[in-house]
């Protein structure tokens, strides 16, 4: 008889909805409490709680879990929501930065920050909507 491996989904991996929603509150608690990440903090409401809703949906799909963004708003069209926001690499990264402290700070175990971070980067250097400006003086011609 043939065994049957299944593999663990990223949801499965991270822990489930507990660990997610744990990391998703991490992230946007950071987010409101260092100003190292102003740029992203003010391209939200002031009260967060639908933020940290949505993120935790969408990634709960997107990690292989409930697809509950889907459930409530049909497709994500993650671009096209983005696009009233002025995103460009400092948001971007900082974005990254909030995210990869929050896995750090609810125990996402090495690895799997990793892989999550570099599919992370992908999608968020997609999401950028704003050319940046050259600032050394070859690139201005001077």
């Amino acid at each position: 008889m043939e065994e049957v491996h299944e593999e663990k989904t990223l949801y499965q991996a991270i822990g489930g909805a507990d660990k997610l929603r744990e990391m998703v509150d991490r992230f946007y608690d950071l987010m409101a409490l260092e100003t190292e990440f102003e740029k992203i903090r003010v391209l939200h409401p002031t009260a967060m709680d639908q933020s940290r809703d949505k993120l935790f949906w969408f990634l709960s799909g997107w990690m292989g879990g409930p697809d509950l963004y889907i459930q409530q708003f049909g497709h994500p069209r993650l671009r096209a929501r983005h696009l009233p926001y002025a995103i460009g690499v400092a948001e971007r990264d900082q974005w990254l930065r909030c995210m990869a402290w929050a896995m750090q700070d609810v125990g996402i175990e090495t690895g799997l920050q990793e892989h999550l971070m570099h599919s992370f980067f992908q999608t968020a250097d997609w999401m950028r909507n704003q050319q940046e400006q050259a600032h050394d003086d070859q690139a201005l011609g001077t």
